[in-house]
């Protein structure tokens, strides 16, 4: 039976085999720790059924019949403390700034990349992803250059403590996804930054 993320991201679902008298198959959809929505389609031979709220549950019949049900937070704990406990601790957010026109980290930044550090070194298989970010001061092209630079900046640091290269991605979103929206040619320190995803 085939099991299709139906949107960007991890959807955390729940599947459970169970015996004959039961449905053969049982997918229990679970909130993400970051609150974004998520959704699981459960396809069959006769037909699909698309599951987006948290704790809907789509069970398979042993003919292929889908049918839709809803659960609770309690009973997906009662049901399965094994699975839950398996799940990998939510992930981490941490933002860094860097100088104008440049890939420095400020020093309340070079700071702050101790908890950084920290916090990655507690996990254990990890991935880290680090986007960098510019202000909308300068041609686009150029922000697009320096906020890989940025992210790279920061990748090469956490390489530098020990960090596997392999498990840290650096990506650069230029000036794209401001934190504090502005006008164009604007400078905006908080915009000048590596946003830092430990998972």
């Amino acid at each position: 039976m085939p099991i299709r993320h139906t949107l960007t991201g991890l959807s955390l679902a729940v599947i459970a085999w169970l015996t004959a008298c039961a449905p053969t198959t049982r997918v229990t959809l679970l909130p993400q720790a970051s609150g974004k929505a998520s959704a699981v389609e459960v396809s069959t031979s006769k037909g699909s059924q698309r599951i987006d709220q948290p704790y809907q549950v789509a069970e398979v019949g042993r003919s292929g019949d889908l049918s839709l049900a809803t659960t609770t937070a309690e009973a997906v704990r009662e049901r399965h403390p094994q699975l839950l406990a398996l799940q990998p601790p939510p992930a981490e957010r941490f933002t860094l700034e860097f100088d104008p026109g440049t890939s420095a980290l400020t020093p309340e930044s070079l700071t702050r990349l101790e908890a950084v550090i920290r916090n990655a070194q507690s996990r254990s298989g990890g991935e880290i992803i680090v986007t960098g970010h510019t202000d909308r001061q300068g041609p686009l092209e150029a922000n697009d250059a320096l906020s890989l630079q940025r992210a790279q900046a920061v990748r090469a640091l956490l390489v530098e403590r020990g960090f596997n290269a392999d498990r840290i991605e650096a990506v650069g979103r230029g000036e794209r996804e401001p934190l504090v929206p502005t006008d164009d040619e604007v400078v905006e320190p908080r915009n000048r930054r590596a946003d830092i995803e430990v998972r």
